[in-house]
């Protein structure tokens, strides 16, 4: 009887930790913000009882924090991460403490450095316990294009008729369990995922969701009304069996459709769920719109939509000495010259600026010379660092500099970085890194990520350990593109752990062709062909977006990695990669576009 008494006093314990866990944040993050301004304003205010404070209060936040996850209600590689976090912050808060308490004997920014470390742990502890919480998307799910779409209200009604029918398609069932699943995505995943699987109950996959939880199966399949987890959807909120529990509650709509679902066997579609926007790989160019008599240039009538549709004036035209500026630091990095300067706002031909910008591009050693920053960045094109001092890296200096000055077409120019020779090679054979390292870096997969996001604004990087979190991309996904350019199939790491299983080949977008040589030349030169094919919009939009944001500080998709990202104009977007692939991918001709 001790014993389950004390069990019983631990359990209670651990759920006073969401409470005692901001009393240490309130106050190391205070202290900080004190002391980060006694620097700045030279002052010697004492604040080492604060942290004391705040170092104390982490340690039994910190052990508070263990009761609660030995109860067993939270699981996951989540939790997990934030247990280490937490912990390491409880250790780095006492050391904080006892630097400030022999400040007088330490070096005198020894203190302050560990109050950082202290403080910025303490904010990894703290995203990852909101994550918990609140779910990975907590803030960012109230973003524009990051809400959850509600049902439509004919496609419940159409569900419905079927239901109530003799029969019901097979692609509709299909298309019912994706929508189930996007619910469960955006309502459910924050507390019933592999990542925390509170309960017991991980809802991201079809065994999890026919496995239940510790208190058996969710689901009777075909009985919605038997259902433990309809009852708990239509619980109150005030009932603390009720789900979810916080956050947003379902409408009966998505109830309904969850028990339709039930009702006509949980099916579950092979087709992998989509929860995050996908762009389209297709391209077609669109008509210009109508525009004022003034607007002559292309890319003017698709701004001028934009503008019109956000309420907002055309900026006053720039004058000649403010675009001969421009335009020179632009193309070639270069100031004009006082010379050139009143040439130019002397110059009353019409069309003097299409002039300058073509004269410009004409100076070859300049504008490469300039622009060489730009693909070397893109293209991870480095001069010193790790892994040249083993010969574990190799530059692609001498070929990226001849192929701008010889104006080679974009797509010639990643076809040979897809497919390389001897001197293009260093960008898909990546750093071959010194002893161990995670598996997510070997240098397979660094040509996967380079390739996705340099080439494709695809990040990769997260899918290479575990489900990515951003983006609709998956572990196999990753391993498969990366088993392209392996000599041997490779085994699946997850999370740096061997899973046991062998990846299968293939590029991440199947439907613009297959990669299926037993030879890694071979696959090299099928994977350059079917990526840099006109069908492939995804690339040259790529391109184009990265042009744009060099030229006015922001894409027409922001951030420039992330192409699956709205863009503001889908038209002029369209217009312009539809217009490069025409003007033989040329990028002396897009830039000229872009700039006039």
């Amino acid at each position: 009887m001790i014993f389950l008494s004390w069990h019983w006093l631990l359990d209670l314990g651990g759920r006073f930790h969401p409470l005692l866990v901001h009393f240490p944040i309130g106050l190391l993050i205070g202290a900080f913000a004190l002391e980060a301004w006694n620097k700045w304003r030279s002052q010697s205010t004492d604040y080492s009882g604060v942290i004391y404070l705040g170092a104390g209060s982490a340690v039994i936040a910190a052990i508070f924090g263990g009761l609660l996850k030995a109860s067993g209600e939270y699981e996951g590689d989540l939790v997990n991460q934030h247990e280490f976090t937490g912990y390491l912050t409880a250790v780095l808060s006492i050391a904080c403490a006892f630097t400030y308490y022999y400040r007088d004997r330490l070096p005198p920014r020894l203190p302050f450095v560990s109050l950082l470390l202290c403080c910025s742990s303490l904010t990894v502890a703290g995203h990852l316990g909101a994550s918990l919480t609140h779910g990975s998307d907590y803030i960012s799910a109230v973003l524009p294009g990051n809400q959850s779409a509600e049902i439509d209200a004919d496609l419940l009604a159409a569900f419905s008729n079927y239901n109530e029918g003799d029969t019901f398609p097979q692609d509709q069932l299909d298309r019912l369990n994706l929508q189930v699943r996007a619910l469960f995505a955006h309502n459910c995943y924050q507390c019933h995922s592999t990542a925390k699987r509170k309960g017991g109950l991980a809802l991201d996959h079809e065994e999890g969701v026919f496995a239940g939880g510790d208190s058996g199966p969710i689901i009777q399949v075909g009985a919605a009304a038997e259902s433990e987890l309809i009852r708990r959807l239509l619980l109150p909120r005030s009932d603390e069996e009720s789900m979810p529990p916080k956050g947003k509650i379902l409408q009966n709509e998505e109830i309904d459709l969850i028990r339709i679902w039930i009702d006509q066997g949980a099916p579950w579609a092979d087709e992998s769920l989509k929860v995050f926007r996908e762009a389209p790989l297709a391209l077609t160019r669109p008509d210009l719109p109508a525009a004022p008599a003034e607007l002559d240039h292309p890319i003017d009538k698709f701004v001028n939509v934009y503008f019109e549709e956000q309420g907002m004036a055309w900026p006053t035209l720039i004058d000649d000495r403010q675009f001969i500026r421009r335009a020179y630091l632009d193309i070639s990095g270069l100031l004009p010259s006082p010379a050139a300067i009143e040439a130019f706002t002397k110059n009353e031909a019409k069309n003097k600026r299409e002039l300058l910008i073509e004269e410009l591009l004409a100076d070859k050693e300049n504008y490469v010379l300039h622009w060489l920053s730009f693909w070397n960045d893109l293209l991870r094109n480095d001069y010193s660092g790790t892994g040249f001092i083993t010969g574990g890296r190799k530059q692609i200096t001498d070929w990226l500099y001849r192929s701008l000055m010889e104006e080679k077409p974009y797509d010639q120019m990643a076809t040979e970085l897809i497919n390389p020779g001897p001197e293009s090679e260093g960008f898909v054979k990546g750093i071959q890194w010194r002893g161990e390292v995670n598996a997510s870096q070997r240098t397979e997969l660094q040509a996967a990520q380079n390739i996705s996001q340099s080439l494709l604004g695809l990040n990769l990087k997260c899918a290479s350990c575990h489900n990515s979190f951003i983006n609709n991309l998956t572990l196999d996904q990753a391993y498969a593109f990366a088993n392209i350019f392996a000599e041997e199939p490779l085994e699946v790491y997850r999370c740096d752990k061997p899973t046991g299983r062998m990846a299968q080949t293939g590029f991440l977008y199947p439907s613009l062709g297959e990669v299926v040589s037993d030879s890694l030349k071979g696959r090299l030169a099928e994977l350059a062909s079917v990526i840099v094919q006109p069908e492939n919009g995804r690339l040259y939009r790529t391109i184009v977006n990265r042009f744009w944001d060099r030229l006015f500080g922001r894409g027409i998709v922001a951030p420039v990695d992330e192409m699956d990202n709205l863009p503001w104009s889908q038209n002029l977007l369209d217009w312009i990669t539809a217009d490069f692939i025409q003007n033989d991918y040329s990028l002396s001709q897009l830039l000229s576009l872009i700039h006039i």
